[in-house]
């Protein structure tokens, strides 16, 4: 997996192509946080015995785009109080749910992403995988080997998020009008 924190600078990133409202808004930042890191949570079924390979293994289901749409309706309840607003937050915090998986599939390790889960339990990854696969669990991140993962993430995942946040930050910019004519 990519780390938590690369998952958050993921959402900052892909936030930016919200509403200026929302980027106000202590509500929607949260959601958008939760979102990018909630497909972890099946971590916890590990500790509880379900094997890594299972539905509801890690990287499983959780980890599908069908979960990353339950999450950005639920999750958009809570931003807009219009409902084409509430379509719009949620299409956002699809995306930033979605790239949770998106982001793991670029990874070196594991068993890969069940993107289509429940319906296709296949597992995948892309052809291209340059990044170091996390650790699950923050004391591994004081080794070696995890600072050579958050050197990985901050290669090929951090400087390409920022780029893009900056980019979708950039083009809301308004546009300087030309001056008025005397």
């Amino acid at each position: 997996m990519a780390s938590l924190l690369t998952h958050a600078i993921a959402a900052g990133a892909l936030a930016q192509a919200g509403r200026e409202e929302w980027l106000k808004s202590g509500k929607f930042w949260v959601a958008a946080v939760v979102c990018s890191m909630l497909p972890d949570a099946d971590v916890i079924g590990m500790r509880m015995g379900v094997p890594y390979g299972a539905l509801c293994g890690h990287r499983g289901l959780t980890h599908s785009l069908l979960f990353a749409a339950i999450v950005a309706v639920i999750a958009a309840g809570a931003i807009g109080e219009k409902a084409v607003e509430r379509w719009k937050a949620g299409v956002l915090l699809f995306c930033i749910t979605a790239s949770h998986g998106v982001l793991d599939a670029l990874t070196n390790g594991g068993l890969g992403i069940a993107f289509f889960s429940p319906f296709d339990v296949q597992r995948y990854f892309f052809p291209w995988r340059p990044v170091e696969v996390a650790p699950i669990g923050l004391r591994a991140f004081l080794t070696v080997r995890g600072a050579r993962v958050i050197w990985s993430e901050m290669v090929w995942l951090w400087g390409p998020l920022l780029a893009a946040g900056t980019a979708l930050r950039w083009r809301r910019k308004p546009k300087s009008s030309p001056p008025a004519a005397d």
